[in-house]
This record gives C-alpha cells, sequence and structure tokens, in this order.
C-alpha cells in the first residue's frame, strides 16, 4: 500500500514536498516514480528514482524537482521547486517490483494545484 502526503495549493514559483509513505520495504523494490496527471491529459513520468540510486526526470522538471528515498521510513519524497501553474495535476506514487510482467503499486494519487 502507498499512501501520499503534501499535496495542497501554492502560489507559482512557490514549493511543495510529496511524501509517499510504503506498507513494506521500498528498497526491494526496481523502482520508485511519481506520476502526475492533468486533467484532459495522459499521465506523464515526472521522476523515478532506480535501485542502486539513479534518477531519472521528465525534460520539463528538471532542475526543478527533486526525488528522494529515505529507506528506513519506507518514504520517497518528491521536491518540487519555483512551481508553475502547469505542473497542477494530480500526482501518484508508483511501485515497480523487480521481474517482468509484474504488478506495479499505486497509491491513491494527491491534488497539487499551482496558482498563477
Amino acid at each position: 500500500q502507498l499512501v501520499e502526503a503534501g499535496g495542497g495549493l501554492v502560489q507559482a514559483w512557490g514549493s511543495l514536498r510529496l511524501a509517499c509513505v510504503a506498507s513494506g520495504s521500498i528498497s526491494s523494490m526496481h523502482s520508485m516514480a511519481w506520476y502526475r496527471q492533468a486533467p484532459g491529459k495522459q499521465r506523464e513520468l515526472v521522476a523515478n528514482i532506480i535501485y542502486g540510486g539513479t534518477t531519472n526526470y521528465a525534460d520539463s522538471v528538471k532542475g526543478l524537482f527533486t526525488i528522494s528515498t529515505d529507506n528506513a521510513k519506507n518514504t520517497v519524497y518528491l521536491q518540487m521547486n519555483r512551481m508553475k501553474p502547469e505542473d497542477t495535476a494530480v500526482y501518484s506514487c508508483n511501485a515497480r517490483p523487480w521481474g517482468s510482467g509484474v504488478t506495479n503499486y499505486w497509491g491513491q494519487g494527491t491534488q497539487v494545484t499551482v496558482s498563477s
């Protein structure tokens, strides 16, 4: 089970930090990720962190957002800085186990709204 927290309303150029707490060990996962889906748009990968620490970011958030983990707390974070109205979306946490054809785990999502 994944539970997100930290969403809300923020003004443009502001910051938010999202947290995703897992009921199990995230260090045993292949990767942890944050996705977002804006109204009328497809879900997109925002950032992920792969076993061993490699991180990847969508071009639109590089240098602005940072994904990190605290394995002791089974928590993955998304620090979002200098936010823009186009960052408005439902942000969801994802956990991908090792192996092919396995079922990913998803959180329920948290709304992030950036006002101009």
